[in-house]
């Protein structure tokens, strides 16, 4: 079997773990605030962190070297865990996913100003026709926008916004820093809001929140194997076979179904995304290449960032380095 075909695979499977991940966090949401599901994830996934940081070693210390960047990074971070929690608990998981899979396109607008990326025409097209297949999912005046689908976008803006932060200061700022700072922040501002939301849980809840811990990281861990297996051109567009599982798990779980319209807007961003990472793959056009150093999964309460993680375990493939 070819390296690219066993990346391909791996990432499938993470992202289907991914899914279920999420499941459970819609299952919880239902009897939840996301602010009592933000806290008892990041509680629970700092053992599993520390295990990853146990390997971080690199020198120096806890202090970024570029305070504002992490700050904003942070912020970020704690805004992604928050509304996609939300989002996941109170809109079908399709649409979800269809919102959030935009954030590649945010993530080339905003490589502009931060990276002093060039965006030629072609990929300023492709931008544009995915942004349409939003407003395609969205439906403004025929459906009403609620809560839920502010927090997709809130999600998927942030995790453009942490993710152009990480490739512009990442090859200088400790892993650990970037690990540590967004999951602290989460403990600290959702520890201070849960008495205002807090509902006692059962046992069995408490064991999905570390079945949610474990999920995400067991993920997160198969996609660095599938990067270093495989191709990124290859590997980051597996991320959209979650639609494929939203159906399923829609179908069988919650009743849902991917009506036409949002099918179609779902097409129309997926077609986009892809364009977008085959240019990248192909070189040429783009210097820094911000949609294949996303690694396919922003930052939640139960996970870092993809590549923060592969920084801080040392599995970055050499030809992913040079940019």
């Amino acid at each position: 079997m070819s390296g690219n075909m066993r990346g391909a695979l791996i990432a499938l499977l993470a992202f289907a773990i991914f899914s279920t991940h999420d499941v459970v966090i819609k299952t919880l949401g239902a009897s939840y605030s996301p602010i009592q599901i933000v806290f008892f994830s990041v509680v629970l996934s700092f053992p599993l962190a520390t295990i990853m940081l146990m390997r971080d070693s690199t020198q120096g210390t806890l202090i970024p070297r570029h305070p504002w960047w992490v700050a904003l990074r942070t912020l970020a971070a704690v805004v992604t865990g928050f509304t996609v929690f939300y989002a996941f608990s109170n809109l079908p998981l399709a649409e979800v996913y269809a919102i959030l899979f935009a954030a590649p396109l945010l993530i080339t607008v905003l490589a502009i100003p931060v990276l002093g990326e060039t965006v030629r025409l072609r990929r300023w097209v492709a931008v544009v026709v995915g942004l349409i297949g939003v407003i395609v999912v969205l439906r403004p005046g025929e459906t009403e926008l609620s809560l839920g689908h502010l927090a997709a976008l809130a999600a998927a803006v942030g995790g453009a916004v942490a993710s152009i932060i990480v490739r512009k200061i990442g090859s200088v700022e400790r892993p650990v820093v970037m690990l540590l700072y967004p999951m602290v922040a989460n403990f600290v501002i959702m520890a201070c809001l849960l008495p205002l939301v807090y509902v006692p849980m059962p046992i069995e809840h408490l064991g999905l929140f570390g079945i949610v811990a474990v999920l995400a990281w067991t993920a997160s861990r198969l996609i660095i194997s599938a990067y270093q297996a495989g191709e990124a051109a290859i590997i980051a567009p597996m991320q959209y076979s979650q639609i494929i599982w939203a159906s399923i798990y829609g179908f069988f779980f919650f009743d849902e179904g991917i009506d036409l319209t949002t099918g179609i807007g779902a097409g129309i961003i997926i077609a986009s995304g892809m364009y977008i990472v085959l240019r990248e793959s192909r070189g040429g056009g783009s210097v820094n290449t911000p949609v294949l150093r996303t690694r396919s999964r922003g930052d939640t309460a139960s996970s870092p960032r993809i590549s923060v993680l592969m920084r801080s375990v040392g599995k970055i493939p050499p030809r992913l380095r040079k940019h």
